[in-house]
């Protein structure tokens, strides 16, 4: 009987320590993010704010609740002057519908001059939409948008891309307690993917040549 406990114990710690390994990834997307997370009110400012996309509404034109809040955050970015230039990237041939070109014309209808708004159709994860960024759109200092359960991961791994990021936390209409929970640990899971892409340099999975628009953008 007295054995019991001893090996409860024992259980107990090696339990621990394999929680511990498993949260690595998810420990350094929060740490290395640490001091670049930013509320709407408080961001600073960049010539380009990045939209991540996700799914838009089930009749295929109107953004979902979630990429409303994003696309709302940005606007008020540009309306605010501390950006100049929306780059949206997300999947053009997404299983809900063309991420890009709706999150374009919703900017539009904000207000957002679509000269000043760029596409990036092939940003089919994060880590696509950060390589992209930098490798295709030759940007080198950028906001990213996204909801709090993402910021840091995002911020994290477009940092270690090479790029001088600064989350900004997107509006999230919608967001209940439940949706939030389940996302943050959806995005917890993400951060062993993400710190493997990182380890091992993923190239990104759609090859472009170097594509002068955001450059353009700023002319105007």
């Amino acid at each position: 009987m007295s054995r019991w406990p001893r090996r409860l114990r024992r259980a107990a710690v090696l339990g621990a320590a394999a929680l511990l390994l498993a949260s690595l990834p998810w420990l350094w997307t929060v740490i290395a993010a640490r001091g670049h997370v930013h509320a709407e009110s408080d961001a600073p400012t960049a010539d380009v704010v990045i939209v991540l996309g996700t799914a838009v509404a089930p009749d295929r034109r109107r953004p979902g609740d979630r990429l409303t809040g994003r696309l709302e955050t940005a606007a008020a970015l540009v309306t605010s002057g501390r950006a100049r230039v929306v780059l949206v990237s997300g999947d053009g041939g997404g299983a809900s519908g063309d991420e890009t070109a709706v999150m374009t014309s919703y900017l539009t209808d904000l207000g957002v001059d679509p000269r000043r708004v760029v596409a990036d159709p092939f940003g089919l994860d994060t880590y696509d939409s950060c390589a992209r960024a930098r490798e295709v759109y030759g940007v080198e200092r950028a906001l990213i948008v996204t909801q709090s359960y993402h910021v840091s991961r995002a911020v994290t791994l477009c940092r270690h891309l090479g790029l001088d990021v600064d989350g900004v936390i997107a509006r999230c209409p919608g967001c209940g307690p439940a949706l939030l929970v389940e996302k943050s640990i959806r995005d917890y899971l993400a951060s062993g993917k993400a710190a493997l892409d990182a380890v091992r340099r993923r190239p990104s999975a759609v090859h472009s040549p170097v594509n002068p628009a955001v450059r353009d953008a700023l002319k105007v």
